[in-house]
């Protein structure tokens, strides 16, 4: 069997796939998978020389390198099951009982008729093909399916896997009872010092320990005694904000607890408990908790530009902040999961706007005001100015926010996986509704190295090294490894153009010999 040749883009880096025409199917898959270096759950995508979607399998048809295919690493998918027929079967469609009667109907044709006409064949492919995108692609708004869907109690998430966006009753149920069964146990002293610093690896703690963790964090802090937290209060504020974070890759329950740490982590490594009141930093590590409650995944820009509930609901401020801002205060709201239901009208008074302040700090369009504004009283800083307290404030939970590239590589390079991913779907998204293109986000634009230069470069860095201009001392805990995440992602970038070039010129030779 003569071997076939296809020439084909992923990224717009030009690769050559080579294999027998009786080839597995499965065999070819994975020897495209392997050329767009996706993982096993990745879902490819492959568009012919004329823009349209086509079938991975041995039937391609060869090409030249003049006449490229299109290959596309559509979305990554973090769990095994096919979710195909779940989907059509929510959808209304029997895709087995389809086949079989377009098989009926096809040998009654063929005994009838001594050969199929066009039709059946064509009945066929449009079988295959709506059976090919329910069993390799989880997102159907491209579809024009999806949006269909969303009135559920249990709606899709808009990420390529298949958990719903909202996490399951069970879900829930069982990461509280470990919880509840953990919360009693005494934390080592060694773990309890390791959760003061920068270094620490999220990755090596499951949910119900990461709100042990937190229980740690409000008790260390002298929280509990200071402001009368029953333990059993606490206990449910943590599983009702556990519950209300979602199912996506980035901004979800360990990004919570991320930003959480490293500003417990920041609270003790600057010494705030001498310079500022617990009242102050109350309000901190709980703005960190609740600061991306309930998001879904899209960004402002998104949610302004869709038009959504939220963007309508807060006239396009700032809406997924206030939506943050909201649902903390909803959970606050309930006796049962209200840390502050012992705090005197003042003290709730003060708390609640220190928290509104501080989430809403996050929204990045105000990242240079904020910036600028710290920047203006730091050589006259002054501890006992509530101003000055409360900008001070607003950075920290900033830092906080975007700190993964302080922490050790084999920490902070996965974040940046799940980030892009998010990314990556917000931009597809956007595409296929026919939104404005969020740049930083365009799959076809950016990649690992260059999402990070720029970034590290004009916005961590500026924003880190202020901070450690008031406080010298973070110098080596958060300056010294965001110089380093820099270079390597430099490195990372000037090794991609260098193999870009290469690949360049050995493509050249080819296409003067098939030319």
């Amino acid at each position: 069997m003569a071997t076939k040749i296809i020439f084909f883009t992923v990224n717009g880096r030009p690769e050559k796939a080579e294999f027998p025409g009786d080839c597995p199917a499965q065999d070819v898959k994975d020897l495209f998978r392997s050329a767009a270096e996706a993982g096993p759950h990745d879902i490819l995508k492959l568009y012919n020389p004329k823009g349209n979607i086509t079938n991975i399998s041995p039937g391609l048809e060869p090409n030249s390198s003049s006449c490229c295919y299109k290959l596309e690493v559509v979305a990554a998918d973090c769990n095994s099951e096919p979710l195909g027929a779940e989907l059509a079967g929510a959808l209304g469609f029997d895709l087995s009982s389809m086949e079989k009667r377009l098989q009926g109907l096809e040998k009654r044709i063929l005994t009838e008729a001594g050969d199929a006409p066009a039709v059946v064949y064509e009945m066929k492919k449009q079988v295959d093909s709506f059976r090919e995108k329910l069993e390799s692609v989880e997102h159907l708004s491209w579809l024009g399916l999806f949006k269909d869907l969303s009135e559920g109690t249990h709606k899709p998430s808009p990420f390529y896997h298949k958990r719903t966006l909202h996490k399951t009753r069970k879900e829930c149920e069982h990461v509280r009872e470990k919880f509840l069964q953990m919360s009693s146990l005494e934390v080592s002293e060694e773990v309890r010092q390791y959760l003061k610093t920068p270094t620490f690896d999220n990755w090596q703690w499951e949910d119900a320990e990461i709100m042990v963790l937190l229980q740690v964090m409000y008790t260390d802090l002298d929280f509990i005694a200071a402001f009368n937290i029953e333990p059993a209060v606490l206990h449910h504020f943590l599983f009702e904000v556990y519950r209300r974070y979602n199912n996506i890759p980035f901004h979800n329950f360990k990004h919570c607890f991320c930003v959480t740490q490293m500003m417990y982590g920041l609270i003790w490594l600057t010494d705030l408990k001498s310079k500022m009141d617990s009242e102050d930093l109350l309000i901190m590590l709980t703005s960190a908790v609740c600061h991306d409650l309930d998001h879904a995944g899209y960004n402002n820009a998104y949610q302004i530009n869709a038009r959504t509930e939220l963007a309508l609901r807060y006239n396009d401020i700032s809406p997924l902040e206030n939506h943050h801002c909201a649902i903390a205060f909803e959970i606050l709201e309930k006796t049962e999961s209200n840390i502050f239901r012992n705090l005197s009208m003042n003290q709730y008074k003060r708390i609640r706007e220190g928290i509104i302040k501080c989430i809403l700090a996050t929204d990045m369009t105000r990242h240079n005001d904020i910036l600028n504004k710290f920047k203006s009283i730091l050589t006259a800083f002054d501890f006992t100015n509530k101003e000055h307290r409360e900008v001070l404030m607003m950075i920290l939970i900033k830092v906080s926010d975007i700190s993964n590239e302080a922490r050790p590589m084999e920490v902070a390079e996965p974040w940046l996986d799940c980030l892009l991913q998010e990314f990556y779907n917000q931009s597809d998204v956007e595409k296929l509704e026919g939104l404005p293109v969020t740049p930083f986000m365009d799959r076809d634009k950016v990649n690992k190295p260059s999402s990070q230069t720029g970034f590290i470069r004009f916005v961590l860095l500026p924003l880190f090294i202020e901070l450690a201009n008031l406080f010298p001392c973070l110098e080596q805990h958060i300056i010294h490894p965001v110089r380093k995440a820099l270079d390597y992602y430099t490195e990372m970038e000037k090794a991609l153009e260098r193999e870009k070039v290469i690949r360049a010129q050995t493509q050249c030779p080819a296409d003067s010999l098939t030319d």
